[in-house]
């Protein structure tokens, strides 16, 4: 109903996002019922008040064009929300006299070391609580197993599952054994006691909170690192540096498989089968000149790695320092989400991605915790960075701490003061910003009421790090887009971070602050799923065309859309709106700069905003921020001029509701590019999916070279084993620097005679063939193999059986690694799996599947079924050890 009455013209802001959401969820909570299952529904009384007040608006905006609501949605009080409701929840702030039953709940007490964690799950055990711990995968279960046996605690591990709800396939937990720690698999940021219930559900993250740990991990490697393709330069950790030449397919022992053909010098060969392509990177160095091609089974690539080993141990010792003492400050420690806390995150018109809400539980454990925080929220444009923000200022608030939020441009601030004004508008929660569209006396009064105290959050750009802004009490500094800020502004943001939490937002991370997130000297948070119906920026590049400029200009008008047209030198800056007036002259057309005064500027960007204009002809002045969902066409004159991180940052200024949108990057008719120019637009057509943020800063990178990135006495270090090599050396010295357990992945060979590989006439282009191979070589579980094929089979259609056989064999290596295996292989119709250590109980269960165990050789041999598919047999073969073993 509602995309009805958007297509006859009626448009609903801030209501027609959230409506929707509920309608959707009571049609879930209908379908579930329909199965017979049981259905909780927490919150009737709020999701019925809730559509109440929506449903007003709805009949408000609908009036006012006369139409009527009722003709396209269900009144509330028709609404059916089923006769299983359970549970009523309400914020202590509202429930008055009107509470039936009270049920009080805690945060677990288990953070602080192992030593505080164990003692934590000892006390809950002894209090009478059924205690189940979550850990994030199998693997991780494990050695919590075993840190838990050795500490002298009983566990139980819990499979999670004991039966099938009848007509539903949603399953229902059961199977927990009392005074004993129940052990199962399941990521979720925060557990929780219930004393009534005696009930204990501890996460990892409250045993463990995410700012202990090295963040990176949960990231997929691949999107790090540069993607390479047939004819560039690579670097193979233990050859060293080759020209890649081809994929060629080849077979083996009756395996055909794909393998890279990579050329050293004096023509010698190497073919590296594609399971093992994690050892393969991109070589990139300091300059864009091609690099020195090693020799095979010489001293040279050794002393070469040795050298820039020692050179990444030393510069490691001199980042560790720099954090340690950072870690040995004592910095503020936040208390719990208050139930304001809570109200205020309720509020939040749209649904959470998983990424989003895992960011925010890392930022909310590095607040709770007693460490200054300083963490990267690395998320993509439109991608929800600044809920996490404005979570952590309003938990800042809560304790009574200040915040200031630091803007790269004045139109940001301005758009952030109006959101988080709108966010905290119930709460006291008072909200000031120092901006040039604010008078003096404004701005004035601003500053003073956040020195003394009575301003809990003002925004702004550089000005606030100036000798005269003089917090209270602060407690949390927000900085947004860190890469625009200067070096004599970052150099005071160093010195804050000794003191106060840090979060800094970005896009498009600089290189050497995404190096330090990726090194474990700065933690990071990655937003990588897309919000829902969100669509890739359909991108033009190409010399400028008056009929493409007016065709697109009035394809958006048709569509009762806004324009950006981009043109980025002031003294012209008219005859370009000129220019674009004389092509469409029925367009209202708007102009705005950095150079406008604050009142011509101010009246621009609110009479864009309003719709009052049609197309804006800006600087990059536009480029952070700026938030108009109308707005879904983009047109950049002399894209040439830009860099690519500018260039994405724009195209991110549309595209940001449901409506596709396009961007056209115009370059001067008969001009010839640079060769970094090309390279650049050529990048920001290829980078069109969604979530290209930071390929797009490791894309900058690559184009201008990574010679400054880490001081002129690492560059001779860099030119000989290549950036992603080297910066693999400075993660694993990082970690050794801080005393850290190397965190190694088994290097498993699974050899099965099968054809196994992604055929051309299913993924035609080699470097996508490439990107594919690395990551399934890089995916350690058989959750993120999972992850990998869906998308392969969401971009390239249903997979053939060759291609799924590929994925086997990924699976396989990720099931004989959490088994502890490395070598999977078929023999004599057998499954031989080494090595693999069993106790009695162990092989006997195994026996009755026909299992023979060599206990001298730690092989174990299992029997494939007549007439069973290879593959089919391996994976059922290893899943039937690792049940029998790893869940015992």
């Amino acid at each position: 109903h509602e995309l009805e009455m958007l297509e006859q013209g009626v448009y609903f802001d801030g209501v027609e996002a959230y409506l929707p959401y509920v309608y959707r969820e009571l049609a879930s909570v209908t379908d579930y019922l329909a199965k017979g299952a049981l259905v909780t529904v927490a919150e009737p009384r709020a999701v019925f008040d809730d559509t109440v007040r929506a449903y007003a608006e709805y009949e408000t905006a609908a009036e006012s064009v006369g139409q009527d609501a009722a003709s396209y949605f269900v009144a509330p009080a028709k609404l059916d929300l089923g006769g299983r409701q359970r549970l009523t929840l309400l914020s202590i702030l509202h429930t008055g006299a009107l509470v039936d039953a009270e049920l009080t709940s805690r945060r677990p007490d288990v953070a602080g070391g192992e030593t505080k964690t164990v003692s934590g799950l000892k006390d809950l055990v002894e209090a009478g609580n059924t205690v189940l711990l979550l850990a994030r995968d199998r693997r991780q279960r494990e050695t919590l197993a075993a840190s838990l046996c050795d500490a002298g605690l009983s566990i139980a591990l819990y499979s999670g599952v004991s039966h099938v709800l009848p007509g539903s396939e949603r399953d229902v937990p059961g199977g927990l054994t009392d005074r004993v720690v129940n052990l199962g698999v399941a990521d979720i940021p925060a557990g929780y006691v219930v004393p009534e219930a005696r009930l204990a559900v501890v996460s990892v993250d409250d045993a463990y909170p995410r700012s202990m740990r090295r963040s990176q991990a949960s990231v997929d490697p691949t999107s790090l690192t540069f993607d390479f393709k047939p004819g560039d330069y690579v670097v193979h950790s233990t050859h060293g540096i080759a020209l890649f030449r081809e994929i060629t397919r080849r077979e083996v022992l009756g395996a055909e498989r794909d393998y890279l053909l990579l050329e050293y010098a004096k023509g010698d060969r190497l073919y590296v089968p594609v399971e093992q392509l994690e050892r393969v990177t991109k070589y990139v160095g300091p300059d864009q000149s091609a690099p020195r091609v090693t020799r095979l089974n010489t001293a040279d690539w050794s002393r070469a790695t040795g050298k820039a080993r020692a050179a990444a141990k030393k510069l490691a010792f001199d980042l560790v320092d720099l954090y340690s003492r950072r870690s040995a400050a004592t910095g503020y420690t936040f208390g719990n989400d208050t139930p304001w806390q809570l109200e205020m995150e309720a509020a939040f018109p749209y649904v959470e991605t998983p990424d989003q809400l895992s960011a925010i539980a890392d930022v909310k454990a590095d607040m709770e915790s007693d460490k200054p925080m300083d963490r990267l929220v690395c998320g993509d444009v439109g991608y929800g960075k600044t809920e996490v923000a404005i979570r952590a200022a309003f938990k800042a608030t809560q304790d009574g701490k200040q915040v200031m939020v630091l803007c790269p441009t004045t139109i940001l601030t301005q758009q952030h003061f109006t959101t988080f004004t709108d966010r905290f508008a119930q709460f006291p929660v008072t909200v000031e910003v120092l901006s040039r569209f604010r008078s003096k006396a404004q701005q004035d009064a601003a500053l003073k009421g956040f020195n003394e105290g009575t301003v809990d959050i003002i925004i702004g750009t550089h000005r606030l790090l100036s000798r005269d802004v003089v917090p209270k009490d602060l407690g949390l500094v927000i900085v947004d887009e860190e890469q625009r800020f200067g070096v004599e502004h970052k150099e005071h943001l160093k010195n804050l971070r000794e003191q106060v939490d840090v979060l800094t937002l970005s896009a498009t991370p600089i290189p050497r602050t995404l190096q330090m997130a990726l090194g474990g000297v700065r933690d990071m948070s990655v937003i990588d799923t897309p919000p829902p119906n969100r669509f890739p920026v359909q991108v033009h590049v190409g010399e400028f065309e008056a009929d493409t400029v007016q065709g697109a200009i009035r394809r958006e008008l048709a569509r009762g859309g806004q324009i950006y047209y981009i043109f980025n030198r002031v003294m012209t800056i008219e005859q370009a709106s000129e220019r674009v007036r004389e092509l469409v002259p029925e367009a209202t057309i708007g102009v705005a700069h950095g150079q406008m005064t604050e009142h011509q500027l101010e009246r621009a960007m609110e009479g864009f905003a309003a719709g009052q204009i049609d197309v804006l002809v800006a600087t990059t002045i536009i480029e952070s921020g700026i938030d108009n969902p109308h707005t879904n066409t983009l047109i950049i004159e002399d894209s040439e001029r830009l860099g690519l991180a500018q260039l994405y940052q724009l195209k991110g200024r549309v595209g940001r509701s449901h409506v596709k949108a396009y961007a056209y990057f115009l370059f001067s008719r008969g001009k010839q590019l640079t060769e970094q120019a090309a390279e650049r637009l050529t990048a920001i057509a290829e980078l069109t999916e969604l979530g290209s943020g930071i390929k797009v800063a490791m894309r900058d990178l690559e184009i201008r070279g990574a010679g400054s990135l880490l001081g002129a006495e690492q560059h001779g270090n860099m030119s000989a084993v290549g950036f992603d090599l080297y910066a693999q050396m400075l993660r694993e010295a990082v970690s050794e620097a801080r005393g850290e357990p190397e965190l190694t992945v088994p290097d498993v060979r699974v050899d099965v005679p099968v054809k196994a590989f992604l055929p051309e006439e299913y993924v035609e282009a080699a470097d996508e063939r490439v990107r594919l191979y690395r990551r399934l070589a890089a995916a350690s579980t058989t959750e993120a193999v999972d992850a990998i094929v869906a998308d392969i089979v969401t971009r390239h259609g249903a997979m053939p059986e060759v291609a799924l056989n590929l994925a086997g064999v990924a699976r396989a290596r990720a099931l004989a690694s959490t088994i502890g295996a490395t070598n999977v292989a078929v023999v004599r119709n057998r499954v031989v799996v080494q090595p693999v250590s069993l106790d009695s109980d162990q092989r006997g269960r195994l026996a009755a599947f026909g299992a023979v165990y060599l206990e001298r050789e730690r092989k174990l041999q299992l029997p494939l079924g007549y007439g069973e598919p290879v593959m089919n047999g391996v994976l059922g073969a290893l899943a039937a050890i690792l049940e029998h073993t790893v869940e015992v």
